[in-house]
């Protein structure tokens, strides 16, 4: 019995340490016209000659919560992000699920949440990105996948100039 409770204390402990409060992520807003800020967001980017990075989820998402916890307590991963994409949130829960414009940018939902869509300053879709990939197999994500993940897909990267011929 007496291995039993150590067992269970051990058990809970390890549960509530590795849990996130859901209840405070409202990172996703679902009455917000998603098209408008993507607009937005698009004309933004293209201003100032970056891209823009969408993150598809909803407050409900507990790996949504630990992605964007991830990336913004990460210094080097922040600023890559910050020196080339303009970051927009795009609710999907029940009570928007933007139907229209997922279906706009191909049904990114089939790879469950969160998703990840990448578009130029034009507008343009570049890249989709299951999530799943830049995860550690554990309980988080790679900082070494998720660093070349946005690498790869920054303005620069895309620069035919750095691909000339010598």
């Amino acid at each position: 019995m007496k291995k039993f409770l150590v067992l269970f204390i051990t058990l809970t402990i390890s549960i509530l340490a590795f849990s996130q409060d859901m209840t405070k992520f409202k990172l996703y807003s679902p009455g917000e016209n998603a098209d408008q800020e993507i607009e937005k967001s698009i004309k933004q980017a293209k201003t100032e000659g970056k891209h823009v990075f969408i993150q598809i989820g909803g407050n409900w998402c507990i790996w949504c919560a630990r992605f964007n916890d991830f990336i913004t307590n990460d210094k080097k991963i922040d600023s890559i992000i910050h020196a080339s994409f303009i970051v927009y949130h795009l609710n999907y829960s029940k009570e928007n699920f933007n139907g229209k414009l997922l279906a706009k940018y191909g049904y990114p939902q089939r790879f469950g949440f969160p998703v990840f869509l990448v578009l130029d300053g034009n507008g343009k879709l570049i890249h989709m990105q299951n999530s799943w990939y830049l995860e550690d197999g554990k309980k988080s994500y790679d900082r070494d996948k998720v660093i070349e993940f946005f690498t790869d897909w920054t303005p620069l990267a895309l620069d035919p100039k750095q691909y000339t011929e010598q």
